[in-house]
Parts: C-alpha cells; structure tokens; sequence
C-alpha cells in the first residue's frame, strides 16, 4: 500500500470518534511494518486514550523502526495524559506521517519538532484536504474561537419547511430521516432556535442507530420560554441540554430550567435576538467542537447571515407547498443578488425519494 492509501486508512479510523471525543480531535492512527499493518487506533470515547497511544499499544514491540500514519500532528504537551510524541519516540518508531499540523498553541509544530529532534523522519501534507475537512471543527475552535456549523434544511421543492398552519412531519421521507440521525451522532451537538422548540417538541437525540454517546441538545431562546412538559424538558437530567438565552430571561424560568438539569449560559442580545457570535463562543469554550443546525427559519437566517455556516446539507422532497408556507431560511434584508451568500456544490445524492445536496461556502 502507498502512503496515501494509508493515510486514507487513518482517516477513516479517526471519523469513528466524531461527535464522541470532544474537546479533543477525532484521530486516526496506522502503524506499518515491513508492509504490514500492525496497529490501528482512533481518539477513544470523551478524548482519551489518543489515536497513537492506542495504535503503539496493539503494535507492541513491532513498533520498533515502523511507520506511523497520523491524521493529525501528535501532541507536545502534558495534559491529562503524557505527550503522543513522546510516546512515538520512546516505542522507537522510524518514521512519523502526518496530514495536517495542530495550530493549537500548545503544539503547532512543536510535536513535529520533538520528533525530528529525536531521529525520527517526519513527512507531512499527505491528504491535507481531506484532513482539514475531518479535522474541520477542532480548526475552527482553535482558529476562530468557535465550533464548526452544519445547517441542515429539509424542505419541499419550493423551500418550504412547513404548511401555513405549522404541520412538518413528514416533508421528507423516513431514508431522509435516517440520514440525518447518522449526521447528528457524527456532530457534538445539535441546535435549534426556540421556535423550534416550541412548535416541534423535539427530543433533538439519535434513534434507532444503536449509538451510545447522545449529542448534547442545544436550544437559542432569549427568554427561555420553552415548553415546561415538553420532551427536552422531560429528558434534561438524562441527557446533555444547553440553553443559551438573554440577560432578561426570567428569573424563576432560570432557576426552573436548572433544576430539571440544563445548563444554562447566558449571552449577549443584539438587535432583540441572542448574539450568535457570543453564543457560538460560549459553546466552544464548553469544549463543542461540531454543531449541527437543524433550524428553524430565523436561525438558518442568522447563521447565514453572519457567514458562520461551514457546511450547508439540503434535503429536497418532491412535494410543493406554495408561498403561503413556511419558508426554510427566514428575512435576510437582500435587495441584490450580488449580495446573496453563495455556496460550492460539494456532492449530491438519491436519499429514498429525496435528493440530499451538500454546500461548502464558497
């Protein structure tokens, strides 16, 4: 096998742990002797172990003089467990492979540089593209101070999400639904605004896909006037809930929501709605790295808005609705097409008797 064959091998390890190790990086790692693969390792559940010190432990002693295939730079600094490059060095490795660096300022290039010090040959860039987009949300909490955005919208063919009356379920069909459970247990979270929250009664969980580490929910209300009896309400002491709301919320509804077991997080308002980049902040200074969107209108809106969505994932049914339905994406103000955010078709897809549609920003 080539190194990029390899490499791809490691990345592929590594997408195991998304939406189950943050704070921490989903790490792919490939151990090679002689031709041989001799040990394998991804980012265990909640962070640790790391993806090198599981790989060297099932290699053993064949990790002597082997090569080591990693997605992203091994870590230089002692946390919670001991740095991976020095664990690299000590099994006596010859040879390290590495697809991206770590801008964490704790590493960046310090990890290599151990290494190198060491005796052992570094290389780098190998499917650099393909690891950025893996490794997409740890970047940008390192790089921009907030957690990569997925917006999901399931709409009719004519971008609608709802009926004049509010009925959704279902726009799309169950091959449609299924998929997006499978994206949510790949993110850290997912999010919704709290007109969603009202009007759906969500439980925002993986279903029916046997995974055992849920999202945490996430859900935007500045008053925090959410439905006391309604599902997030019910399962806050089970499973992860995070409200982001204003300085005004009241206070009893604080006090409420805390005792059910939410987490409560305050956050700045701007023109009457809660500041996104301050919320998307707070998020990521809890340690979410990968958030999924999943709406409604008026957050899609802001979110867009403020240039914030790194992945756009569009689910089209072939069901018209008509204009006095809801729209999937609320007032933007745009009185020109110049001015209209524009996306890179990444991929599309069948999904059942969907069509599923993948944006980069462009």
């Amino acid at each position: 096998m080539s190194d990029t064959r390899y490499m791809a091998l490691a990345l592929s390890l590594g997408r195991r742990g998304q939406g189950n190790v943050w704070p921490n990086p989903a790490v792919g790692c490939v151990v090679v002797k002689s031709g041989r693969i001799v040990g394998r390792g991804w980012t265990a559940a909640g962070g640790r172990p790391h993806a090198e010190t599981q790989a060297l432990a099932q290699a053993g002693a064949a990790a002597r003089g082997a090569e080591v295939f990693v997605t992203l730079e091994p870590c230089a600094h002692q946390g919670q467990t001991p740095p991976c490059a020095q664990a690299l060095i000590g099994a006596q490795v010859a040879r390290v492979v590495i697809a991206i660096g770590d801008s964490d300022p704790r590493v960046d290039g310090r990890g290599i540089a151990m290494l190198r010090a060491a005796g052992v040959k570094v290389d780098t860039g190998i499917l650099e593209e393909t690891a950025r987009t893996d490794h997409a949300g740890f970047i940008a909490c390192t790089d921009l101070g907030r957690p990569m955005i997925t917006l999901k919208l399931a709409s009719s063919l004519d971008g609608r999400i709802a009926t004049a009356t509010g009925e959704s379920q279902w726009i799309t069909g169950a091959p449609a639904r299924r998929a997006v459970h499978a994206m949510r247990a790949r993110h850290d979270a997912v999010m919704v605004g709290g007109g969603t929250a009202r009007h759906d009664n969500p439980s925002l969980t993986v279903r029916d896909l046997g995974v055992d580490r849920q999202p945490t929910r996430i859900v935007l209300s500045r008053r925090l006037d959410l439905p006391l009896t309604g599902n997030l309400a019910r399962t806050a002491a089970e499973r992860p809930l995070i409200l982001c709301h204003g300085a005004d919320a009241d206070r009893l509804l604080h006090q409420t929501w805390s005792d059910l077991g939410a987490t409560l997080v305050p956050c700045n308002v701007a023109a009457g709605q809660i500041d996104i980049h301050d919320a998307l902040r707070k998020l990521a200074a809890l340690g979410l790295t990968r958030i999924f969107c999943e709406g409604g209108s008026a957050l899609a809106s802001s979110l867009i808005q403020a240039d914030l969505v790194d992945q756009l994932i569009g689910f089209s049914a072939g069901i018209v609705i008509g204009a006095e339905g809801l729209p999937a994406i609320g007032a933007m103000g745009l009185d020109a097409l110049s001015r209209a955010p524009r996306y890179c078709l990444v991929r599309n897809q069948p999904v059942g008797p969907d069509l599923m549609h993948v944006w980069a920003r462009s």
